[in-house]
C-alpha cells in the first residue's frame, strides 16, 4: 500500500468514528440516554387507584350481564383485592321512577380483574328503601 492510500484509509476510518460518535451523541441529546441505555421498569408495578378499580368493576359487570350501571354505591379494600357495589338497571320502565334496580357486589383482585359477583338486593327506583 502506498503512503497516500494509507492516509486516505486512516482519514476514512477517522471520519467513520467521528460519524458514529456524533450519532451516539445525537441520540443521547434527543432522548436523554445513549443508544445502549434501555428504559428501566420501576421496581414495583403501579397498582390502579380506587377510582379506576370501581370503573373497571362496573365495566366488567356490564360485559358479563349486559346491564347498564347507574353508578358505584360502595367500594371497600379487602385482604386480597377490592369489593365494589354497583347499582344497575335490571328493567327499564315508563315512567323511569318504576325502573327495577339492583345492587351487585363485585369482587376484584388488586389489579382490578373480576373474580366474582352476585346480586345483593333488587328494588324499584321510586320506592322508599330500608337504607
Amino acid at each position: 500500500m502506498t503512503v497516500a492510500t494509507e492516509e486516505t484509509t486512516a482519514k476514512s476510518g477517522a471520519t467513520k468514528k467521528a460519524t458514529r460518535k456524533t450519532a451516539k451523541e445525537t441520540t443521547k441529546e434527543t432522548t436523554g440516554r445513549s443508544r445502549n441505555d434501555a428504559p428501566r421498569a420501576s421496581s414495583s408495578p403501579r397498582r390502579p387507584g380506587a377510582g379506576q378499580i370501581a370503573a373497571d368493576a362496573a365495566r366488567q359487570l356490564l360485559e358479563l350481564t349486559g346491564r347498564e350501571a347507574e353508578g358505584v354505591t360502595g367500594l371497600e379494600k379487602t385482604d386480597d383485592g377490592w369489593q365494589v357495589e354497583v347499582e344497575v338497571v335490571e328493567v327499564r320502565r315508563i315512567p323511569n321512577t318504576t325502573d327495577v334496580l339492583a345492587i351487585y357486589q363485585v369482587d376484584v383482585d388488586e389489579d382490578g380483574r373480576l373474580e366474582g359477583y352476585h346480586r345483593v338486593r333488587r328494588y324499584v327506583r321510586g320506592s322508599a328503601g330500608d337504607d
